[in-house]
Formats: structure tokens, sequence, C-alpha cells
């Protein structure tokens, strides 16, 4: 696993904040990461998913 310090990684969004963007539940947007195709991170020790603001946006663009 390679370690990135988080300005490497561009703006973060939680899963609710996607889930907004995309006009989707919590639920599936975190479903969509686990089958891999939303990319995410894991943070802090509870394990809390972040996910890119770049993946997000070419996620939109391939489901169009």
């Amino acid at each position: 696993m390679v370690a990135m310090a988080a300005n490497e990684l561009g703006p973060m969004l939680t899963a609710s904040e996607v889930a907004g963007m995309l006009h989707l539940h919590v639920n599936t947007v975190k479903r969509l990461g686990d089958r891999g195709e939303l990319p995410f991170y894991r943070v802090c020790k509870r394990g809390d998913r972040r996910f890119r603001l770049e993946d997000v946006m070419t996620f939109l663009e391939k489901n169009r």
C-alpha cells in the first residue's frame, strides 16, 4: 500500500456529499464503492470512506 499526503489526493468528499451530488442514497454510494465502481479511501480509526472529487467526476462521465 502506498501512503500519500492528503494534498496529493485533491479534494475529498464524504459518502453523504457524493450521494447529494449524484442524487443517490448514501447506501447506494457505499455499494458502488464496495463493488469497485467508485474508488474510495478509508480514513481514521473508524474507517470512514472518502471519495476523491476527480474520481466522482470520472464516474459521472462514464455513466451518463
